[in-house]
């Protein structure tokens, strides 16, 4: 191994959305779903309904979870410094992570609630119950419009947009379901709907806790297939080996490569390690790319070179 080139496409080539978008989204759906919180629970404490008090801090632990995406994305834009030295993108995955889990345990609330209200029917609607899930489902559904873009490109964003259609899903059911009741005396309504709703949540949770772990233990990220960057890599003029090949999540949004090339009597052309890695951005959306050269004519095999060994 005798000569080395490094190339990196940094974030200026990110096509990710706007942060400055993305904050506003977070802001006011942070003040939306605060006022309902509040209006939930002064409607809760006058007309003496502890189903609305309970949704309140529910919707209350929903703020929180957004404070939490809306943290990770202000820490993902910080630049590296020296000790950090791949910056805080991490921190995105890490509150992708930590919103699945909180779901999941939202899950499991509407569930044992579900069930406890099927064991011991109660009549729990009212007009007043009615009308403010009727307020829910409208704060709920315009939050998460405002997700609607980031949430398909950034899985913290995602984690965010979940949260907040699982509260409009849920104040649907609860609107409907206390409809029927009013209508028709069926106490049993309001947990079956409570338990359709929760399967629903569980199942969209799911494939964001999964994707977020994958992000976490470094797997490629999803949308980039390994064999088909291997196979442009083993393509290009001069190269005779491909090792070492590395590709794994820096955040939510960004992707980064490390590769070591094999180039006989090759010397480091920096054009040609821009084209290549303006070519892994542009066909792979890998951003960050390290391209190690090696020309191969030391006496000396890389260690690395084993797919096995890291």
């Amino acid at each position: 191994m005798t000569q080395h080139g490094h190339w990196h496409l940094g974030p200026c080539l990110h096509h990710g959305p706007s942060s400055h978008q993305d904050s506003r989204a977070f802001a006011l759906g942070v003040v939306l779903n605060v006022g309902f919180v509040v209006l939930e629970a002064a409607c809760g404490i006058w007309s003496g309904s502890l189903a609305l008090l309970a949704d309140a801090g529910h919707n209350l632990s929903d703020v929180l979870g957004l404070l939490l995406a809306w943290g990770a994305l202000a820490l993902s834009r910080r630049r590296p410094s020296r000790r950090r030295t791949y910056g805080l993108g991490r921190t995105s995955i890490m509150a992708a992570l930590a919103n699945g889990v909180i779901l999941l345990v939202a899950v499991g609330a509407i569930v044992w609630e579900a069930i406890g209200r099927l064991m011991r029917p109660a009549p729990v609607a009212s007009t007043t119950v009615i009308v403010v899930a009727g307020v829910g489902v409208l704060i709920n559904t315009a939050t998460a419009l405002l997700f609607w873009s980031g949430q398909r490109q950034d899985l913290n964003i995602r984690g965010a947009f979940l949260h907040m259609a699982a509260d409009a899903a849920v104040s649907l059911g609860v609107a409907v379901g206390g409809g029927l009741i009013v209508l028709t005396g069926w106490l049993w309504v309001d947990p079956v709907l409570s338990l359709v709703i929760a399967g629903v949540i569980a199942w969209s949770t799911w494939d964001l806790l999964w994707h977020a772990l994958e992000l976490a233990l470094d797997s490629v990220p999803r949308g980039i297939d390994p064999d088909a960057v291997r196979a442009y890599l083993q393509q290009l003029e001069g190269v005779t080996e491909v090792h070492d090949l590395h590709i794994w999540g820096l955040s939510t949004t960004q992707t980064a490569l490390t590769v070591h090339l094999v180039r006989p009597h090759a010397q480091v052309d920096d054009d040609w390690l821009a084209e290549v890695a303006h070519a892994l951005h542009d066909r792979f959306g890998i951003a960050h790319a390290t391209i190690q050269i090696e020309n191969g004519a030391g006496r000396q095999t890389c260690r690395l070179s084993p797919d096995e060994v890291i």
